[in-house]
């Protein structure tokens, strides 16, 4: 729920609720309902098979996290997952998964901090030494971008993440964008390298009239330092 007063609100009090299905959506239902086609379906369930790290890239409501759900539904019953989420979203039926949700500061009345926050990124570094063969990140939005990055380096390849772009290649920047946060004294470039190395998939999703579906998906296969670009093959457009 998300709620805004007077004076900010200016017509009374605005409340959204978000209200999410008891049961979740499986990647044949999201077939069924025309998100994807069933060849997509079918090579997107290998890649998760296959340790492939997924970046799942959408605006606001376009089903990121539904997506996310089928995509993980795929993953070998016997790997251990670490969930990450700034508030508890996904229902994963999976019998080896630890989860863990962000807190946000706690003030008293005088504004003396009471109970201090745990970001995202503390739960990333604190979900490492939990020892996941993968990390499930509910929205990469901050400096935990690095720390994604950092984990995918050291053995946790397979992960799935959700982040905001309006297309493949825009998450791809928004996410070297994000690195940055952590401020790492890392070259801009150097962690778009990174990205095209680590990264495997990117799938773009949209919303149009109502409807959502897969726009594009795109395959890295690195990062040309020289001509400034990722090195993608579009596996659906």
């Amino acid at each position: 729920m998300a709620a805004a007063f007077p004076p900010c609100s200016l017509h009374g009090v605005t409340l959204t609720i978000r209200k999410f299905r008891p049961h979740w959506f499986t990647m044949e239902q999201l077939v069924g309902a025309g998100m994807l086609r069933s060849n997509i379906a079918a090579e997107l369930a290998e890649a998760v098979r296959n340790r492939k790290t997924i970046l799942i890239a959408g605006g606001t409501d376009t089903g990121k996290t539904t997506f996310a759900k089928a995509l993980i539904d795929f993953i070998p019953q016997q790997e251990r997952l670490g969930v990450i989420e700034d508030t508890a979203e996904l229902k994963i039926d999976h019998p080896n998964v630890f989860r863990f949700e962000a807190r946000k500061e706690q003030t008293d009345g005088s504004g003396n901090v009471i109970v201090p926050a745990v970001t995202i990124r503390d739960l990333v570094k604190a979900t490492l030494r939990h020892r996941p063969d993968r990390l499930i990140i509910g929205e990469v939005r901050g400096g935990e971008a690095f720390d994604l990055l950092d984990a995918l380096n050291t053995g946790h390849a397979g992960s799935i993440s959700t982040v905001h772009a309006n297309s493949a290649l825009q998450a791809l920047s928004r996410l070297a964008t994000l690195t940055l946060r952590a401020d790492v004294d890392m070259p801009y470039k150097a962690i778009q390298g990174e990205i095209g190395d680590l990264i495997d998939l990117v799938i773009h999703l949209e919303r149009k009239e109502g409807c959502r579906g897969v726009s594009q998906i795109l395959q890295l296969h690195g990062f040309d330092a020289d001509a400034g670009r990722y090195d993608t093959t579009t596996r659906y457009d």
